[in-house]
């Protein structure tokens, strides 16, 4: 079963300007999470929107029959996403994907806007 790193790459935080910037936070986020998870079990796809505009930059980490979390608020840099794939594999490893708070890398905390509970058998 895998655990996906879901990247809003539409996410632009405050005072991101089109005319400096050439791409969204959102992508420089997603090209660093990529990066930063290449070599791992972990997986990850960009989506275009995920309706957190006010807590961006967003990822979702997320796996069939677990517990899946939203996070925002990061900064696109190196250290957020080392947080990011840091707590997508404590996630990964998890029975139910709940991670206990003193396992969490210190980057994630703060960072927590939403939990969803798995979908129900059919």
């Amino acid at each position: 079963m895998s655990t996906w790193i879901t990247i809003c790459d539409t996410c632009k935080r405050e005072g991101w300007d089109a005319a400096a910037q050439p791409h969204t936070d959102g992508e420089a986020l997603a090209a660093l999470v990529e990066a930063q998870a290449s070599g791992t079990p972990l997986r990850t796809r960009r989506v275009s929107c995920t309706m957190g505009c006010t807590h961006g930059c967003n990822v979702t980490v997320q796996a069939r029959d677990k517990l899946c979390y939203t996070l925002g608020r990061f900064e696109p840099a190196e250290d957020a996403a080392a947080a990011i794939v840091g707590y997508a594999l404590l996630h990964a490893e998890s029975e139910t994907g709940q991670v206990p708070y003193r396992q969490w890398p210190e980057g994630v905390k703060g960072h927590f806007i939403t939990r969803h509970q798995p979908l129900p058998e059919e």
